[in-house]
């Protein structure tokens, strides 16, 4: 029986909580090398070029590890797979900040990047699951919380504890992290009944025969890369075209982090009714802000409210944009999990090597946020085709229903 219109929302489970929790420590250990790259670079002396390579080991770690470890663990019960990847994230951290040389912290991103990309895959698999009926996208939302909380807090945070107690120190602090994760996941995280069926791998990938699976995938990567062609470059912009004390960058940086936890909330109320809506709604007003931001970024005060601005309208459509893929690939849940983990991290990586092309290109650091705009205005295009062929799908279903309810009493007649 449905539920009447107005019954109360219906309770999120606490396990969900501890998924978001989980994603914190993930989130802060992704990005807090923003941070912490001068003093690494020190101390294992490598350029900070080189230095920044662990970033871009840790991108690719999520890229390649989502669908490999998905597939690896499809048959695997949900919480012990849970379990077993954030301790394995846990003990990455601990390598990385023990580590004694460059190779070293370079391989214990790659296997950090491993366990963080099936965590995230099966987490979100995980959160579906255990949601009520009709709050996929809340739940969703409170994972995406958890990486919103980690960019307000966690990162400047790792930064702080870099500068006074030393670049290992946020490794520490982040492994610390981790085992309360751990220990959540293995005491409130339900057990979750694999199906009667077991998966099968060859049934999962079938997903990726649907149109509306890849217009999807593409939506994610632009609506990612579009905001992160800009925002890995806010901090230059904030100092070089609007003029701003680089003291001024962590405090900017954590309004964009604010911001996004103001549009992960609203987005993920929103979502499950009007999912489509946001998908516009969100990726049309990232495409005016990041003109805007074009434009006026010569100015602080229009600079500062913009990038909160774009943390709303970017993390505002997250919860849509993974409730999307769980609603195309609803056949292979965990395989639209890890997909959207990949096509996440595709859009993060893309997104900066277009912003810092468009830099080198002489063209200046406001010239990525005209390029991030052209990202997102295709986007908006990509969503607008993804609706017009679902609806287009829909009236060939009635038109079809329609037929068969004509020829049925007219066999019956004969």
């Amino acid at each position: 029986m449905d539920m009447p219109a107005t019954a109360a929302r219906p309770r999120m489970p606490l396990a969900v909580y501890v998924l978001g929790l989980s994603v914190f420590a993930l989130g802060t250990s992704e990005f807090m090398l923003s941070g912490l790259l001068p003093p690494i670079a020190e101390d294992m002396g490598v350029s900070i070029p080189r230095a920044g390579l662990l970033i871009s080991a840790f991108a690719i770690g999520m890229v390649v590890g989502a669908p490999l470890l998905a597939v690896a663990t499809l048959r695997l019960p949900r919480r012990t797979t849970l379990v077993s990847l954030i301790a394995l994230f846990g003990l990455g951290q601990v390598a990385g900040a023990l580590a004694p040389s460059y190779a070293v912290l370079f391989a214990s991103r790659v296997v950090s990047a491993l366990a963080c990309a099936g965590f995230w895959a099966v987490g979100a698999s995980v959160a579906v699951a255990m949601a009520p009926v009709g709050a996929r996208a809340r739940a969703l939302a409170v994972m995406i919380g958890g990486l919103s909380i980690a960019n307000v807090l966690g990162v400047p945070a790792g930064a702080f504890l870099g500068e006074h107690l030393g670049w290992r120190s946020a490794f520490w602090a982040v492994a610390a992290s981790s085992a309360v994760a751990l220990a959540g996941v293995a005491t409130l995280i339900p057990r979750i009944p694999l199906p009667d069926e077991k998966p099968r791998l060859r049934q999962e990938v079938t997903i990726y025969r649907d149109p509306q699976v890849w217009l999807a995938i593409a939506v994610v990567m632009l609506a990612a890369g579009g905001v992160f062609c800009t925002f890995s470059y806010l901090a230059p912009l904030l100092t070089d075209v609007t003029g701003l004390d680089s003291g001024w960058v962590p405090t900017v940086l954590a309004l964009f982090g604010v911001g996004a936890i103001v549009g992960t909330t609203i987005g993920g109320r929103v979502a499950d009714a009007h999912l489509f809506g946001v998908l516009l709604s969100g990726t049309g007003a990232s495409t005016v802000l990041l003109v805007t931001l074009a434009l006026l970024g010569q100015y602080a005060t229009a600079a500062v409210i913009l990038a909160f601005l774009l943390g709303v309208s970017s993390f505002y459509t997250a919860p849509a944009l993974n409730a999307r893929l769980f609603n195309v690939a609803g056949a292979a849940p965990t395989l639209a999990g890890a997909t959207t983990t990949a096509a996440f991290n595709l859009g993060n990586a893309g997104g900066p090597w277009l912003g810092g092309a468009v830099i080198d290109a002489g063209l200046g650091f406001s010239s990525t946020a005209w390029a991030g705009a052209a990202i997102t205005a295709t986007g908006m295009g990509a969503v607008a085709l993804s609706l017009r062929l679902q609806r287009r799908g829909q009236a060939s279903k009635v038109v079809a229903g329609a037929a068969a309810a004509v020829e049925n009493p007219v066999r019956s007649e004969a």
